[in-house]
């Protein structure tokens, strides 16, 4: 198949497209624009950093992950093209040469991408817009400063891109040998394509996928990508609560939990940088079944409901039942995660995600709680954890050993024997099994502190 897109302004058009082939290496490799880096190649340190735009706006994405069939229609951006094509150059760039925000330079072609990026959407939150970018020679300050002094500078008229009109990808016989591939336009032809081809690897941000072709040098015979499907990208009020697309981007669900559920919304922001949430996808992160992803925890405990679809036949369960056991789901052949939906409710969840580092890291346990308290006694729990077992998993005996009782650190102990009824965890290189179990129950003790009003968080201890 074939497609189209900007690349630094000038109209790019590739016949016979391979699927598996980044972004990243088909820069470097076929038109030598080494500007964008290999660095972890597995989209953690933000080497490769490029700027994407389409109808939805301006997004910093890592070209290490990133399929040249998820650029059809759209606008790229390398670092040589942040530049103006006369050698003016960027304020952030100027920025960066008058901060000495650069050392041995490796890293600096992706901050300049991320802080363009952050530039043009009017993002002045560096710390996060740049947790995605590792360096090892500056330190952050010098980075920081550069961003914070080009903040107020106009955004490059150069940089005023307008994603093609592109028609969907055209298919023709394909004389390479190249995997075959899909790019549906809505959910209606994805559940046909689905049906037809129950094998295919469906691909929305590629944020997991993407580690399966560059570290498990995979081949993937038959692909089906997402990402024309807007219908899977809503968000919408229904009267059964708050109903999210399976391809709507972390960024988005972020946005949509901050006002309802901030707890949640931090943990988000925690486990992916701007170039992952732009990408990643709620039903991606679902359907992999992960049992340390860090959503299902918060959902399993808000109560969500995930809605499955095979043709025109839907179904629909509470999301904990999913999960049946560790690589397994309750998903058949050829049908695909197409929403979530949580219900409406007063925000009493608190997540917490214990990891080595603070951002961008895997949870050694990450436990979501939420409690309903009336009149001093615990009227509903429901806690899930992942981290804890080979799925993502309630804490039931723990429910049901505070369902009832006052809310006090007295029930609190109480339950202390409930969680080895619900949890025997395993030993590995991120935690041992009595460490998990004494993290889950101080999360517990943690999130009674701060109903009543203690101070738990160290981030905000002040001298």
């Amino acid at each position: 198949m074939d497609i189209t897109f900007l690349l630094n302004g000038e109209s790019v058009h590739l016949d016979s497209v391979d699927p598996t082939v980044t972004l990243l290496d088909w820069l470097r490799e076929t038109r030598g624009l080494t500007g964008t880096k290999e660095g972890c190649n597995e989209g953690d340190c933000g080497a490769c950093t490029v700027m994407v735009q389409d109808a939805g706006g301006a997004r910093a994405l890592n070209a290490c992950i990133l399929f040249l069939p998820q650029l059809h229609g759209k606008a790229v951006r390398t670092v040589e093209g942040i530049a103006a094509p006369d050698g003016r150059l960027h304020p952030v760039q100027e920025a960066m040469v008058t901060y000495h925000g650069s050392q041995c330079g490796f890293c600096t072609p992706g901050f300049v991408v991320a802080m363009a990026t952050a530039h043009l959407n009017g993002d002045t939150g560096f710390d996060d817009a740049l947790a995605g970018n590792l360096c090892r020679c500056t330190g952050y300050a010098p980075i920081i400063r550069a961003a914070e002094a080009a903040a107020d500078q106009p955004v490059p008229d150069w940089l005023a891109d307008a994603a093609p009109e592109a028609p969907p990808p055209r298919a023709h016989p394909d004389g390479h040998g190249a995997p075959r591939w899909h790019a549906p336009e809505d959910v209606d032809e994805l559940a046909e394509l689905c049906a037809r081809h129950p094998e295919a690897v469906l691909v929305a941000g590629a944020t997991d996928v993407g580690l399966w072709v560059t570290k498990g040098l995979r081949d993937l015979d038959e692909v089906i990508f997402l990402g024309r499907c807007r219908d899977l990208q809503e968000i919408e009020e229904v009267a059964g609560g708050l109903r999210i697309g399976a391809g709507v981007t972390m960024d988005r669900v972020l946005e949509a939990m901050r006002p309802r559920h901030p707890a949640y919304a931090e943990m988000i922001r925690r486990y992916g940088s701007a170039q992952v949430r732009a990408a990643a996808t709620i039903g991606g992160n679902i359907a992999n079944g992960s049992p340390i992803g860090d959503n299902p925890p918060a959902l399993i405990a808000l109560g969500a409901t995930l809605h499955l679809r095979f043709r025109e036949t839907r179904r629909e369960m509470p999301l904990e039942e999913f999960f049946l056991d560790y690589g397994k789901q309750d998903r058949h052949p050829g049908e695909f995660v197409e929403a979530i939906t949580l219900p409406p409710q007063p925000d009493r969840l608190r997540v917490y995600k214990l990891s080595k580092r603070f951002d961008q890291d895997i949870s050694a346990v990450c436990g979501a709680f939420n409690i309903t308290v009336e009149d001093g006694r615990v009227e509903s729990a429901r806690i899930a954890f992942g981290g804890m077992a080979g799925v993502p998993k309630r804490a039931r005996a723990v429910e049901a050993a505070l369902t009832g009782k006052p809310w006090t650190e007295e029930t609190v102990i109480s339950a202390w024997d409930a969680w080895e009824r619900d949890f025997q965890p395993m030993d590995d290189m991120r935690a041992s099994a009595a460490y998990r179990l004494t993290a889950a129950r101080n999360m517990l003790s943690r999130c009674l502190l701060d109903d009543l009003g203690a101070a738990t968080n160290v981030l905000e201890v002040r001298a």
